[in-house]
């Protein structure tokens, strides 16, 4: 009964916290006076491409490739010979990329080969310790002493020539398994 106000306050809290993220403006701007504007619509269609400062998640088409563009004056030279003349497509311009984001990515990228490589590096050590393990004991169960072991009651047997054989056979697949 205790228990239920002491979770509560925490998730409040928390919900509270993460409430800022959710409402971050997406788009970013320079108006015509000059003056950045932030906002979570796209900027209105009157903005220059250069003005635009951060984009959105998925920004809006800024032109519509089936309009034909027509040099000044040009209208009446292509009424007039029968042939109408297109202005060659605007190349696409790539949004600004924002530096910091791209310098967390390869950090991040970077991070996680490290991250890689530490897993990778633990795992070799824990082969070659396992084939260092594997090594000695066969090397104990092929010199022919007698090798005894704990049973389930705490009590010591001697290992009898078939128990041998599987564990040697056992520890020659861990040496050609772990021994690379």
């Amino acid at each position: 009964m205790n228990f239920a106000p002491r979770r509560l306050l925490p998730c409040l809290l928390g919900c509270c916290l993460l409430l800022p993220l959710v409402a971050q403006a997406q788009w970013q701007w320079i108006d015509k006076s000059g003056k950045p504007v932030f906002s979570d619509t796209a900027p209105p269609p009157d903005i220059p491409e250069k003005s635009i400062l951060r984009r959105g998640n998925t920004p809006p088409p800024r032109s519509n490739p089936g309009v034909v563009n027509l040099a000044p004056g040009a209208d009446d030279k292509a009424q007039g010979s029968g042939t109408s003349s297109a202005a060659a497509p605007a190349p696409e311009t790539k949004p600004p990329v924002d530096k910091g984001l791209d310098e967390k990515v390869k950090k991040a990228e970077a991070e996680e080969k490290a991250k890689k490589a530490a897993e990778e590096q633990k795992i070799a050590q824990a082969r070659a310790e396992n084939c260092s393990r594997a090594r000695q004991a066969k090397a104990t169960y092929d010199s022919g002493i007698r090798v005894a072991r704990l049973n389930a009651q705490g009590e010591r047997e001697i290992i009898d020539d078939n128990t041998r054989a599987q564990e040697t056979k056992r520890l020659q697949s861990v040496i050609d398994s772990d021994c690379r």
